[in-house]
């Protein structure tokens, strides 16, 4: 049993970001509890370049969509090369992530699921898009997953990436500490204070609620449900 328990706390998740910028990732996934989790080896993260697996001499990686229409779109073999790369001699579970505005949304429930798997494959779109056919491609390299991270549209997905990264990073075990550190496996609330007591602001003085000051856990769980509550209406 001791065993089992050390060989699933030795399970290293392997990300590979398909990117052409690597350098806007590399940052913050090295920066606070996601660097400390690379350093101890319970995560990697590795960039596979779209650029480097075009033919033509300039690294141009789009081409004008069929059927018109404004903008670039990412050329299909470069990204599906990109893939294949990343998940050279890798046999284990994987997951092939792909953004689009209009998908299922990411949560929390879908963070749990990616914590289990071997190797995350994130690929990061930019311009109008990636053809089509570099997701059918990705489709037989690992299980597909296509996601929205909100609602908006951003520039390119290397922003939902790392969106991503952190919070099933943040699932693994050992990563934070104690699994109730994962907010979401504790009584929450969005209102939280420290010290000190009081402080004034423009002569208004605003205090800590005298319910987190009392120590009585069950009336601060009660009250922590009551706040949550009302915030979701």
């Amino acid at each position: 049993m001791k065993a089992a328990k050390a060989a699933f706390f030795k399970h290293m998740l392997r990300f590979h970001l398909i990117t052409l910028f690597p350098e806007a990732c590399e940052a913050y996934l090295s920066a606070s509890i996601l660097g400390r989790a690379r350093k101890e080896k319970k995560i990697s993260v590795d960039y596979q370049s779209p650029r480097d697996y075009v033919t033509n001499r300039w690294g141009k990686v789009d081409e004008r969509p069929y059927g018109g229409g404004p903008g670039m779109v990412m050329t299909a073999l470069p990204v599906a090369k990109a893939i294949k790369k990343s998940l050279a001699r890798r046999k284990g579970k994987i997951a092939v992530i792909w953004f689009q505005p209009e998908a299922k949304e990411f949560n929390n429930t879908e963070a749990d699921k990616l914590s289990k798997y071997d190797d995350v494959v994130l690929v990061c779109g930019r311009y109008e898009g990636i053809d089509e056919r570099a997701k059918k491609i990705a489709k037989a390299m690992g299980k597909l997953h296509t996601y929205s991270v909100g609602s908006a549209v951003y520039t390119g997905g290397e922003i939902p990436a790392m969106a991503i990264v952190d919070a099933v990073t943040r699932r693994i075990p050992g990563v934070l500490g104690t699994d109730e550190s994962v907010e979401e496996r504790r009584i929450a609330s969005r209102e939280i204070y420290t010290r000190p007591e009081s402080v004034e602001w423009e002569g208004k003085k605003l205090r800590v609620p005298k319910v987190l000051q009392k120590g009585n856990h069950k009336e601060i769980d009660a009250w922590r449900e009551k706040v949550s509550a009302k915030r979701k209406k």
